[in-house]
């Protein structure tokens, strides 16, 4: 079932096609890529200093959570998954699939509250996107998606 108009994907649909932890998909029409967070609705927050999202999976509180990530991510053994390449020419925003972009600035018409979103600061650039969902320890489970700058030709 296509959640877009007639047989035409649009980018919820396109989105919700990604089999891996996270994707690289064409986003608005005007050959845009979008990264796409996948596999599992969580919160989701954004540590600069990695350049790595970190997905709320189960953990006792967020610096437990945070923790467990940064610790990752300096484990050499960790298995990646690789997800594509993202080319962006600056700030991203992070938003819930379930609003379209051009949405993001329209209040909602039952109680006049915008939709979530937050402000990513992402140089312009191409990007090698990998992830993984592991267990930390036994209370912390944690999703990573990284950004990893590929050298400009």
């Amino acid at each position: 079932m296509l959640a877009g108009t007639g047989d035409v994907l649009d980018d919820y649909d396109r989105a919700c096609e990604l089999d891996g932890l996270a994707g690289v998909i064409a986003v608005g029409g005007k050959g845009r890529l979008g990264l796409v967070l996948a596999d599992e609705p969580a919160r989701t927050c954004y540590l600069p200093e990695y350049q790595t999202f970190v997905r709320w999976l189960g953990a006792d509180c967020e610096a437990d959570l945070v923790d467990a990530a940064k610790d990752l991510l300096d484990d050499p053994a960790v298995d990646w998954e690789e997800c594509g390449i993202w080319e962006t020419d600056g700030p991203a925003v992070l938003m819930d699939s379930a609003t379209a972009g051009i949405e993001l600035n329209v209040a909602y018409p039952d109680d006049g509250a915008m939709p979530e979103q937050a402000h990513i600061p992402i140089p312009p650039g191409r990007w090698r996107v990998r992830a993984v969902h592991t267990r930390a320890n036994e209370e912390t489970l944690v999703g990573l998606v990284q950004l990893l700058a590929l050298s400009q030709s």
